[in-house]
């Protein structure tokens, strides 16, 4: 089981960040950090972080995930299947636990941002979801891709290159 980092020290972990320019509704500006994977499991954990008002990308986990608040604030709005959303709204040592399949959502950081541990188990390998800013083109992101692109130096979850645009 490879690991990446032993210990939780947000100034000795590397980080990898993303943003995305072309989305308009809000800003998506994150960090995460690949902590460690069991292909053969189908484990990953990873810390993700998010500055004040930065968001990371609409989607909605495949695995399994345990959720811990290291620091800050985590703000989802869950879009559920009958057009209403449910927002939740987890504090510094807050933790949840919830099972595979769960509903798309829109996460961010509280006022001061925030830094979140995410232990995630899935048998099929997927871990994501992600959408566009419509709800649209979904595409998945598997923990090999996501392994593989850290390995490469690259970041994880880019949207695929549609024909036409």
């Amino acid at each position: 089981m490879p690991t990446m980092s032993t210990v939780y020290d947000p100034r000795r972990v590397e980080w990898r960040r993303i943003t995305d320019p072309a989305c308009t509704d809000y800003r998506i500006d994150f960090e995460y950090s690949l902590l460690g994977y069991d292909l053969a499991a189908g484990r990953l954990d990873m810390l993700l972080r998010y500055g004040s008002g930065c968001h990371c990308r609409r989607h909605r986990h495949v695995a399994a995930t345990a959720t811990l608040v290291l620091e800050g604030e985590q703000c989802l709005h869950e879009m559920l299947p009958d057009g209403t959303t449910r927002s939740v709204h987890r504090r510094q040592g807050d933790y949840a636990l919830a099972p595979g399949d769960a509903h798309p959502h829109d996460e961010w950081g509280g006022p001061d941002g925030g830094t979140v541990l995410l232990s995630m188990t899935s048998p099929s390998g997927i871990l994501f979801e992600y959408f566009d800013t419509r709800m649209a083109n979904p595409w998945t992101v598997s923990i090999a891709e996501y392994v593989e692109s850290w390995n490469s130096g690259a970041a994880y979850g880019a949207p695929p290159v549609r024909a036409g645009g």
